[in-house]
């Protein structure tokens, strides 16, 4: 990294619209100039935090290009570097610092001081004793505006820090050449939808679980997870040639995270000795739950039109009076009801593949979904496996159907709140994370989930999501749109990245960002938890991350001792 008082270059054009030109020093190397730096340009009033996000080489003669010096005469081509040769960068401008009075970039050494206990943005100071405004970018700097590194200076008044006081950060990473965290403000992540996008491989697992490790360490929302892939909840193969695992979530907080499992079977088999069973039964099964599924059930509109005349005469027990059905009641109905035989007989048929689901029962006697609610409502963090049933039916079904309870029951909470305007009627703020998120919020049945409603809701019930997708272009634009904060691993198609930046203002800038992006570590956060979007080396998921982040007072506790608190735990629920 360069010294970040010494310029690297300056303004020589550029618009608001189309951002910042900049011609490099002579003795700065193109070469170190990276698509997603960031940058600092010293206006003559303002300070300009940029992105790069184009390198480019310039000339200042035409006649240089048509007749190159050797390759082996470095004198003629250090005597054209920085005059007849030289490297220019685009800079997208993202935030400006206005201070009332002059500021300067070189400061007294106890004013860049990173062990005051006092750094918030309010502490630092223009000299003069003005004070510093981050604010939109609303104009550019002049011509020939000098251009430096940010130094850590600059990211702590841009990013904040994690230990602040005032504010729940979280440090997701460094930035790219830099050795100082980035981070992002929970309070305003768990408020509105966010997402997790990049293609299989990039590591959207390890930094969807760093992300809610960071959400329960600092207390700033409650969990719900559906883990698909049983990646989540105790330990999941870590990625490389040689085989090792990476501890989940129960592990990291063992006295703050519960595992529910649909198959109970496969959950022992890798290890989980105290993940509670969960089972559901026909009778919570509504039609809408049936209408997001009707493509894996191969349900036309027709069966779930005769679904609805069933459900009206039998109630919810409907499912279940269906599979029992003859032929001859079938048709008897029908003469009855005016239904539809055929599709009625398609409609048992199809259904009857729920038999097969290890978790569906005809009846619950105990009522599992209320269960999970109570351990939200006691600041519990809930991880759902699904183990062997890790198919699209089960998943897609399972989720709507929680989920979709769930939000009724947010609903209820957050009317009497508004009612009694009681802090001790706020419900816990609800974060829902899911896969596949795109098989939920697909434009054609966005309307008719739960999901769907939820994130058009935003935080109006206190419930938001969490999608991990690897395919956002198949997300609602209108969903994408709310999505609040965006942490995207490297995408590939074009269509893929053109949705990264529905709804982003200057997004389009950002395109070479995205597509220059390593397949490994490496993500863009842009959104409502960051001021400005930044290109980090995402914080790696391994020893050093659980002692700083793991429950200090579980890690060292003997495994009897560990079940016998976790059994406590269970019981002060009443379970």
């Amino acid at each position: 990294m360069t010294n970040p008082d010494t310029p690297l270059g300056f303004v020589i054009e550029g618009s608001l619209s189309q951002g910042l030109q900049i011609r490099l020093h002579e003795n700065v190397s193109v070469e170190d100039m990276r698509v997603g730096k960031f940058l600092v340009v010293e206006g003559r009033r303002s300070r300009f935090f940029c992105l790069i996000t184009d390198v480019e080489l310039g000339t200042s003669n035409l006649r240089i290009l048509a007749n190159p010096p050797n390759p082996e005469d470095d004198l003629l081509q250090e005597i054209l570097a920085g005059s007849g040769t030289f490297g220019t960068v685009e800079l997208s401008p993202m935030l400006m610092l206005t201070p009332e009075t002059p500021y300067f970039k070189k400061q007294a050494p106890e004013a860049l001081s990173t062990n005051s206990q006092d750094t918030s943005l309010g502490s630092f100071q223009a000299q003069g004793g003005g004070e510093l405004k981050l604010q939109p970018v609303k104009t550019i700097p002049s011509h020939f505006s000098q251009v430096y590194d940010a130094s850590e200076r600059d990211f702590r008044i841009v990013f904040g820090w994690e230990d602040d006081p005032h504010k729940r950060n979280f440090s997701v990473g460094k930035p790219l050449d830099m050795e100082v965290p980035v981070c992002i403000d929970l309070d305003r992540f768990v408020e509105r939808s966010n997402g997790v996008f990049g293609k299989s491989g990039t590591g959207k697992s390890f930094l969807t679980r760093l992300l809610i490790s960071g959400i329960i360490r600092k207390q700033a929302a409650v969990n719900l997870m559906f883990d698909m892939h049983s990646e989540y909840g105790w330990e999941a193969v870590s990625e490389g040639k040689q085989f090792s695992t990476v501890k989940g979530l129960r592990q990291l907080f063992p006295g703050q995270v519960e595992i529910y499992t649909l198959d109970p079977d496969s959950t022992k088999r890798r290890g989980v000795g105290d993940a509670q069973e969960l089972y559901l039964s026909y009778d919570q099964i509504d039609i809408e739950d049936l209408r997001l599924v009707s493509g894996e059930l191969g349900l036309s509109d027709a069966s779930l039109d005769n679904a609805n005349i069933l459900a009206g005469e039998f109630g919810n027990s409907w499912i279940i009076q269906l599979i029992n059905m003859t032929n001859e009641e079938i048709n008897d109905f029908c003469n009855e009801k005016q239904g539809h035989k055929g599709s009625i007989m398609a409609l048992q048929r199809k259904l009857m593949r729920l038999n097969n689901l290890k978790y569906m029962r005809s009846v619950c006697r105990h009522n599992y979904i209320k269960q999970i609610l109570q351990c939200l409502d006691a600041g519990k963090h809930v991880v759902i496996e699904f183990g062997s049933q890790s198919n699209m039916l089960s998943y897609m079904l399972v989720t709507n159907m929680i989920t979709r309870r769930i939000h009724k029951e947010y609903v209820r909470k957050a009317e009497v709140f508004l009612q009694s305007k009681n802090p001790l009627d706020r419900p816990r703020q609800l974060v829902i994370t899911i896969e596949e998120a795109h098989r939920f919020l697909d434009s054609k049945i966005v309307n008719q989930t739960i999901f769907g409603t939820i994130a058009r809701e935003m935080r109006k019930y206190f419930v938001t999501l969490l999608i991990v997708d690897q395919r956002p272009s198949g997300i609602d634009s209108e969903v994408m749109s709310q999505v609040g904060t965006r942490v995207t691993c490297l995408l590939n198609d074009d269509k893929d990245i053109d949705a990264i930046f529905t709804g982003v203002s200057g997004g389009m800038s950002l395109r070479s960002v995205l597509a220059k992006l390593d397949s490994k570590q490496q993500a863009l956060i842009l959104g409502h938890a960051v001021p400005m979007p930044v290109v980090v080396r995402t914080r790696p998921y391994d020893q050093t991350f659980y002692d700083e982040i793991g429950d200090p007072a579980w890690e060292d506790m003997p495994s009897d001792r560990l079940f016998v608190a976790a059994e406590s735990a269970k019981a002060d629920l009443g379970f």
